[in-house]
């Protein structure tokens, strides 16, 4: 658990400086896994995504734009996967697979872990967290880490092991990681989602080819526990979950036979949102339109468009009316509010650039016309 400042953090720990480099170097490549389009806690938003060279960054240049920042590079060498998740302290995490070249054809694969204390500020080195195989060859089968941050501040770092199991490492109150805990499971595929509750409870929605596995915390920082199946099949990388009433997930997937988009919430029917999912995750995001709690949800369509839709929190059923919003992408989307609450949703076009479509003046879900950055 951290308890200094940002800055003054930061300055106890070495940093990886942003680096002047080719024009190749700030065209993105791909979205990070998570939540990747963050706002800090001084109302500015930031957008990540992966370049061949490691890690890109755009900046708001005021709280509420319109205006960013030119594309940043942090040199992420070697990662296979990148995620990132920010805390409720609004440091935000960046969990790499990091695979080297090794002897007799195996490469050396660790998990590696760095922050970025305050919105455009340098981020640390990249820290080691190791690999829950002391096996090389089993090593090399490790997946691809997910993170969640506790409301205390403890990161907790979720991976596939190569038995098909999942693994926990996290850190303990004084900020030393603890050891790598077997969760158990089976057959889970990499892109599953971990999210926070309002009360500090983490929950992991895992799914394999026959089902769906489910892990949380009875009171934050606690263990975790098993809970019940859910006899779904969900098509790899596509599932999200969001906190729709205290203590309850919504969870939205595309269907692996359909490729439909469907919500869930436990007890109750699969709910169909219309549309098809191209494999990329969907993006979700509470917030209040025209007075009424809503969920917006955002995805990339067969078509590579970016569609948004809207509808009351917990009544995905009235039925849902997707709209393209933010141009042809790649990637999954991205939703956030800014500084001025307006929401935001953010895209990696097919040129590599950033797009961003702002909540205009107008009623509901009204978005202005997507700006490149």
């Amino acid at each position: 658990m951290r308890t200094r400042s940002g800055r003054g953090a930061a300055r106890g720990r070495s940093v990886v400086r942003v680096v002047e480099a080719g024009a190749e170097h700030h065209v993105a490549e791909s979205c990070l896994d998570g939540r990747w389009l963050v706002l800090g806690k001084d109302g500015r938003l930031t957008a990540y995504a992966r370049s061949r060279a490691g890690l890109l960054r755009w900046t708001e240049t005021r709280p509420g734009g319109p205006h960013w920042s030119k594309p940043e590079c942090i040199p992420a060498p070697d990662l296979t996967h990148l995620s990132v998740t920010q805390g409720a302290d609004t440091y935000v995490h960046f969990l790499g697979r990091r695979a080297r070249e090794g002897d007799e054809g195996l490469p050396t694969v660790d998990i590696v872990h760095a922050i970025q204390y305050q919105t455009a500020r340098p981020v640390t080195e990249w820290k080691s967290l190791g690999n829950p195989h002391p096996q090389r060859e089993k090593a090399a089968r490790l997946g691809a880490p997910v993170a969640a941050v506790s409301t205390t501040g403890r990161v907790h770092v979720l991976v596939r092991n190569a038995g098909g199991g999942l693994m926990l490492r996290r850190e303990d109150p004084s900020g030393k990681w603890d050891a790598w805990l077997d969760l158990k499971g089976s057959g889970v595929r990499d892109g599953f989602p971990a999210a926070v509750h309002a009360s500090g409870r983490i929950e992991v929605f895992a799914g394999n080819a026959h089902h769906v596995m489910r892990w949380s915390q009875a009171k934050a920082d606690g263990d975790f526990e098993r809970e019940p199946n859910i006899p779904v099949r969900v098509a790899p990388a596509t599932a999200s979950m969001l906190e729709t009433a205290p203590g309850r997930s919504t969870y939205y997937w595309a269907d692996e036979d359909t490729g439909q988009l469907v919500a869930h919430r436990p007890g109750g029917w699969v709910i169909p949102l219309g549309g098809a999912a191209t494999g990329d995750r969907i993006a979700v995001l509470r917030t209040v339109l025209d007075g009424y709690d809503c969920t917006v949800l955002a995805h990339r369509g067969l078509d590579g468009e970016v569609m948004v839709a809207a509808c009351g929190t917990e009544n995905e059923g009235a039925g849902l009316w997707w709209s393209p919003a933010g141009g042809a992408g790649v990637g999954a989307p991205a939703l956030a509010l800014d500084g001025h609450g307006r929401i935001v949703l953010a895209s990696i076009g097919t040129d590599g650039t950033l797009c961003v479509a702002r909540q205009g003046t107008g009623p509901g879900l009204a978005l202005d016309p997507p700006v490149r950055v």
